[in-house]
């Protein structure tokens, strides 16, 4: 007799492959799933596909995981992206239905790196146009005189770690780097033998200029009519990125007027892309999305999923998961991480930069389970302090490590005050340090920051706080409750630690709401503080 045990025992998990992989992702997956095919692209196959229940899916652009389609799975535990964009799949959708997305976000890297490499060979030596001539039966070497790489600048925007990737091999060409990132630590760029610069200077000084930047709010059209100004008339310009990043229409009017001398596009504002004024002018080469399209990319991709798959379903950390933490937590130290983040971020916060380095101590009896979880946890708070946005707890050690951030986590048995609490301690590139601490209290595992550096307090990490470092005279409570009440913020609880009488003192505040940068200036003018910060704590 076959019970209902027997049955769960021989039961594969269902994978369904929405769209043509590679077949190196099947091998990956290995014989412990139910393979079954759809045209994901064809909503009435993929919606039936779904409903028929899956654990999870394959995809990569052309299928969309939307609400309805993550409505209609059922059971399913993993969408997996065979690529890095993840724009056809509705993160919040999938988050709130418990399903777990995964990409492959370092798959095609040096594909893309090559191509916006390939775009700017063939912009400086008019390959494309040339081309085009000689196949049109004329012998034009006259007109297609280029530029040479040599002992030119290279000006690069966005040095992640496609950028990265890009300065390493264009180095080798005989040119000089320079690098625009604001999160971008000036050691790190030290290291890679590349200058530092402001955007202004960056598009002043550079020869050739490529663009390695996601597109959010901050960076669309940023590279616009005013920033074409700015640049050399010899400059070609690179985008390799995402379209939107660069404004098209201010690229042809500089192009046009030779104010910019010829630029290599693989991404566009709307995709697809076949009618572009960009495509009329001989000084633009054009290829159609095309970063990420290599074999090699595709098979690594393809694996890189199927094993996120194969780990997402029997429960383990996933490392290229995008909106969960993953990995088995100890349910003592699970309390801990949105401690350590608020700690973090308030250590981040405070110096208003991000630090080079976070040194997590955990005392007490919380000490003995292990604790290596809380350096991403650090990581991720330091980084949400800096606005930096999707911050999680997989994708946090790899932004640090692209921004000169480290963390590290220390054990401590003795704990003389408390029964458990966590040092935060972050290093800045100053040479300052800064330690915040905190610890979970009573039954509920209440959060509260018990110290700043050397001055004593009980604060709740609450959503919207206020720090002031001064001289400890009479009349400041005083001046920044005032100035608070006449704005309109409500005040939840004040703090005032100090080292002495008329020594130095600190003012921790929670408020109702956030504070103004003009609030800032305004109690920072009106109280003499040499310290003056706002900290939101978000997740």
């Amino acid at each position: 007799m076959i019970t209902r045990k027997d049955l769960l025992r021989v039961s594969k998990p269902v994978v369904l492959i929405a769209e043509e992989l590679s077949p190196a992702t099947v091998d990956a997956l290995g014989p412990d799933f139910e393979i079954r095919h759809c045209d994901g692209a064809n909503r009435a196959e993929l919606l039936p596909a779904l409903a028929q229940g899956v654990d999870a899916v394959l995809i990569r652009s052309a299928t969309k995981m939307d609400s309805e389609a993550i409505a209609a799975a059922k059971g399913l535990k993993v969408i997996a992206r065979a690529g890095v964009g993840l724009d056809n799949v509705d993160i919040p959708a999938a988050t709130a239905a418990g399903v777990m997305v995964v990409n492959a976000p370092t798959s095609n890297i040096v594909s893309a790196a090559e191509l916006a490499i390939a775009l700017l060979l063939a912009s400086a030596r008019h390959v494309s146009p040339a081309h085009a001539a000689l196949r049109g039966g004329k012998w034009a070497r006259s007109k297609y005189t280029g530029a040479e790489l040599f002992e030119k600048k290279l000006g690069i925007i966005g040095f992640g770690r496609i950028g990265q990737l890009v300065a390493q091999r264009m180095q080798a060409f005989g040119m000089s780097v320079l690098a625009y990132d604001p999160y971008l630590q000036p050691a790190r760029a030290a290291q890679l033998g590349v200058d530092l610069v402001s955007l202004d200077q960056l598009l002043a000084d550079s020869d050739f200029i490529t663009i390695h930047l996601p597109k959010t709010k901050e960076t669309a059209n940023l590279i616009n009519a005013e920033a074409l100004k700015k640049v050399k008339p010899t400059v070609r310009i690179i985008n390799a990125a995402r379209g939107g990043v660069l404004d098209e229409a201010a690229l042809y009017d500089a192009i046009k007027e030779g104010r910019v001398a010829g630029a290599g596009l693989d991404v566009f504002a709307t995709e697809p892309c076949t009618d572009s004024p960009l495509f009329t002018l001989d000084q633009v080469v054009a290829t159609p999305h095309l970063g990420a399209s290599t074999d090699e990319a595709q098979e690594r991709a393809g694996i890189a999923v199927a094993v996120s798959v194969r780990k997402a379903l029997s429960g383990e950390l996933v490392p290229d998961a995008v909106n969960v933490k993953g990995g088995e937590i100890h349910e003592e130290i699970r309390p801990s991480l949105p401690l350590v983040e608020k700690l973090a971020q308030v250590a981040t916060g405070l110096a208003d930069e991000l630090p080079v380095s976070i040194e997590v101590v955990v005392r007490g009896e919380v000490s003995v389970h292990d604790c290596s979880i809380l350096a991403i946890s650090a990581l991720k708070g330091a980084l949400l302090a800096t606005g930096a946005e999707d911050i999680t707890y997989v994708n946090a050690p790899n932004l640090a490590q692209e921004r000169g951030l480290t963390s590290s986590v220390l054990t401590e048995s003795e704990s003389p005050e408390y029964r458990s609490m966590i040092e935060v301690k972050a290093a800045f590139s100053n040479g300052t340090h800064i330690r915040v601490d905190g610890t979970l209290m009573g039954i509920k595992k209440t959060e509260k920051i018990i110290a700043i550096d050397k001055f004593d307090l009980d604060l709740p990490p609450t959503d919207y706080l206020l720090f002031l470092r001064y001289a400890d005279r009479p009349g400041v409570v005083g001046h920044v409750g005032n100035a608070l009440g006449k704005a309109g913020i409500n005040i939840a609880s004040m703090q005032v630690a100090r080292d002495s009488a008329g020594g130095r003192a600190l003012m921790a505040i929670t408020v109702d709401s956030s504070i103004p940068k003009e609030m800032v200036e305004l109690v920072a003018k009106e109280t003499g503080a040499e310290l003056v910060r706002t900290v939101s704590l978000h997740s």
